[in-house]
């Protein structure tokens, strides 16, 4: 007897490997997917311009690269003592106006760089309620706390935001593969049922998209979130974010999805060194620990020459 409803599946093309380069793009949780995948020493590049939850942070970031934008001093503020920008996140500010231009400037070339031989683009938004800067009309990736009588919030069109985001990916590189999935992470500060709009108008845009464009696919967080791990055991003590448990079994079937299975054994190899790196010995000194070091060692190099582009 089946006391659940498993989300189902299909194994998708072209496979996640390590030859593959993946940008990911979006909310807190595409952090978690990077996170799993830098783990096992895949080659990423995970959020740039840090965390962006809304479609159109993520349409503008990626204008930016195609532009080639260098940020000045007119792209950024300064507000309690810290120079932001509206459209990255908080982890690029500086209290140097320089080493925040440096940050952007930087983020943007890399990404440049990176999506030339990028091979898949996972983008994840998490919210469709965007704030407008009522001074430019323009929607913020994030605004800083800033006032919020300098807001106005809304729900916004996302599906011109989602497809011009894709359409400006396949035009700096026509090959890659890009993977939309949904943030199941509950943004419930905007109201229940606000933030199921929310998701509603995400899921609605993405899958009129995929529908319409071959080089997309379509991942299922939200749904095996909110479907298989429906008890409050799988999110985090917020209530709001998934927990590692969940986080683990939303990889796995990520893992059973899009990563190649000629990986699966390069995958062991990388979790035993990993776990040997995160050891902490009784005593570092002793004859029994350094040989363990030595092996670890030799484990390392031997898997660096075997797989180009792995390090540790």
């Amino acid at each position: 007897m089946e006391f659940r409803t498993p989300v189902p599946i299909t194994p998708q093309e072209p496979k996640i490997g390590y030859p593959s380069k993946v940008l990911l793009l979006g909310s807190c949780f595409v952090e978690n997917i990077g996170k799993k995948l830098e783990y096992f020493k895949f080659q990423n590049l995970l959020n740039p311009f840090g965390i962006l939850f809304h479609p159109t942070a993520i349409h503008n970031f990626l204008k930016r690269v195609k532009e080639q934008h260098v940020f000045t001093e007119a792209d950024i503020f300064f507000h309690n003592e810290v120079w932001h920008s509206y459209e990255a996140h908080s982890d690029l500010n500086s209290i140097e106006k320089e080493e925040i231009l440096n940050k952007l400037n930087a983020a943007v070339q890399e990404t440049a760089d990176f999506l030339k031989s990028a091979t898949h683009v996972i983008i994840t938004p998490g919210t469709a309620w965007g704030y407008r800067l009522k001074e430019s009309g323009e929607i913020v990736a994030n605004c800083h706390k800033v006032p919020q009588a300098n807001f106005s919030k809304e729900i916004t069109e996302v599906k011109n935001a989602l497809f011009e985001t894709s359409e400006i990916v396949r035009s700096l590189n026509p090959s890659t593969k890009i993977i939309f999935t949904v943030s199941p992470v509950r943004h419930l500060k905007d109201g229940f049922i606000e933030n199921q709009q929310s998701k509603a108008r995400l899921i609605t845009s993405i899958q009129e998209i995929v529908a319409e464009n071959e080089y997309c696919a379509y991942f299922p967080s939200y749904e095996i979130m909110m479907d298989e791990l429906r008890d409050y055991r799988f999110y985090a003590e917020d209530m709001v974010h998934p927990n590692k448990t969940a986080v683990d079994y939303i990889w796995e079937k990520f893992r059973q999805t899009w990563i190649a299975s000629e990986a699966f054994e390069i995958m062991k190899r990388v979790d035993t060194i990993q776990k040997g790196l995160s050891h902490r010995p009784f005593n570092e000194a002793s004859e029994a620990h350094q040989k363990f070091r030595r092996d670890l060692q030799q484990k390392i190099e031997r898997l660096e020459k075997e797989v180009p582009g792995i390090r540790f």
